[in-house]
This record gives structure tokens, C-alpha cells and sequence, in this order.
């Protein structure tokens, strides 16, 4: 029988417990050891934007470009949609001889309040996920890998980002999902997340990749830089030095779910 999620949140007001939110906690280390735990941690869920360094990290790869910092930022960034963002995703697109019509992110509007209010109309530039969007389609330009297809779990591209997945999460039935900006979604235990996630911080246990792949995925470019240089690229920080990540279903009362995941000393 699974373990039932468990109180993380309690809402008092005034002495009165108002609401309880339940939620699920996994802390792994590198070799997949279960540290701590709370509720299930073998609970399913999509990792979803969680998954951005291992996609950036594979799409840098395969563009066999040395790229700055501030681009392989944005490339595994939930960026805000600022100007600051919206550059450097035309930046990663121009390397490519590619445009916003490239782009197959849905049309939205940028996070940030003061930017929205400039726009006139939702685009697919704006939309949090279009420098992950833009990193694919450059990766696809370079490799010679058709463009117009690069969402499609049957890409090239979306095979190597599942394989690499596989290797750091150590999960073999990884299920595979669309995620809201269309492109592929993982989904695994909690467990088997913050695997992978102890995995990029570990450049010990980074081998489970090809090393060239492992050279762009936490340590000196596109997490580090994201923190610290390039700060306002990711809506979520990392932590790259860090060393145990915890990863939580969270869920509340209204319905509404989600996960997250944070790296510990």
C-alpha cells in the first residue's frame, strides 16, 4: 500500500487551524540513497521545469558551440520575460539563423508585471519557456536535426534528453508527457528526481553521462552563471554548490499541485 502524503503546511489564524496542505518529500544523495522522506517518496509526478539543466545541458552539447554564459543561462531558464531575457533568447535564436517564428512555444505573456503591462498581445517570445525553446532549435540547426519537428518525442534531440534523464534519475520506466509549452514532460518518482538532481551538483556522479554532456549541466556554466552573474534569468534559482536536493509534490486545498525541489548543504 503506498504511503499517504503527509501535513506539511498548517494554516493557523487567530489560534485557528484554518487549512492543512499535504505534499510528498524525498531527499536522495547522488547514489539514490533516501536520506529523509515525508508522505511518499516514490510519489509519480512530472518533473517538468525541473528538468531544464538536463535538456540545456544536452542541447549545448549538441550544438558544438562554446556559448556564453549568459546564453546557456537562458537556455535552462523559467526565464520572467524582461528585456534582459527576451535578448538573449534572440540571441540563441540568431546563432542559428532562426527566428520568433521558429519558436512553437505557446503565445503568453512575460511574468514580470512591469514587462506585461508593455505588451500589447501574448507571443510565443514571452512565453517562460522560450529560451528552452530557443536552445532546442539551435541545437536542431546545428546538429542538422529538422527544426519544425523539435517538440516530438521521436526528435533526436528529445531522445537524448530522455537517455540523459534515464542515466541521472536511474529510472528506466520514465513516462513521457506534454508539458504545457509543448514539449516533451518527464514523469518519475520523487525519488528517482531528486536522484538526478543530486547527480548534477555531484561531479563525481555526473559519469552516468557522456562527459561531454556532463561538462555543460550544473558546474560551470549554466546553473553557477544563472545564480550569481545572470541572476534574473531563472524564476527558480539552483543552487549549484549544493549538495543534497529535496524534491516535494506539493497540493493544496483549492486543488492546484506542483513540484519543486531545493538543493541543501
Amino acid at each position: 500500500m503506498a504511503a499517504r502524503s503527509a501535513p506539511l503546511v498548517r494554516v493557523v489564524r487567530s489560534g485557528l487551524e484554518e487549512s492543512v496542505h499535504l505534499g510528498d518529500v524525498a531527499v536522495c544523495d547522488a547514489t539514490g540513497r533516501l536520506i529523509a522522506s515525508a508522505g511518499d517518496p516514490n510519489r509519480l509526478v512530472f518533473v517538468r521545469s525541473c528538468t531544464k539543466p538536463v535538456q540545456a545541458a544536452v542541447a549545448v552539447d549538441a550544438t558544438r558551440l562554446e556559448l556564453s554564459d549568459r546564453l546557456v543561462a537562458i537556455m535552462a531558464a523559467s526565464h520572467n520575460g524582461e528585456p534582459v531575457h527576451l535578448r538573449a533568447v534572440r540571441d540563441v535564436l540568431r546563432l542559428g539563423g532562426l527566428t520568433e517564428a521558429d519558436l512553437q512555444t505557446p503565445a503568453d505573456r512575460p511574468l514580470d508585471g512591469a514587462s506585461a503591462r508593455r505588451v500589447r498581445e501574448p507571443r510565443p517570445l514571452y512565453h517562460n519557456c522560450s529560451g528552452k525553446h530557443a536552445g532546442m532549435l539551435l541545437a536542431s540547426t546545428r546538429a542538422g536535426w529538422p527544426t519544425a519537428t523539435y517538440r516530438r518525442r521521436s526528435h533526436p534531440l528529445q531522445r537524448r534528453i530522455l537517455g540523459a534523464v534515464q542515466r541521472l534519475s536511474g529510472a528506466d520506466d520514465v513516462a513521457i508527457g506534454i508539458d504545457g509549452c509543448g514539449a516533451p514532460v518527464h514523469g518519475m518518482g520523487l525519488r528517482a528526481a531528486a536522484t538526478m538532481y543530486a547527480g548534477l551538483s555531484d561531479p563525481d556522479r555526473q559519469g552516468a553521462l557522456p562527459q561531454h554532456q556532463a561538462d555543460h549541466i550544473a558546474s560551470p556554466r549554466a546553473q553557477r552563471h544563472a545564480n550569481t552573474k545572470f541572476p534574473a534569468a531563472l524564476a527558480d534559482q539552483i543552487g549549484q554548490h549544493a549538495r543534497t536536493p529535496v524534491l516535494w509534490a506539493r497540493g493544496a486545498p483549492t486543488g492546484r499541485d506542483g513540484m519543486s525541489r531545493r538543493s541543501v548543504r
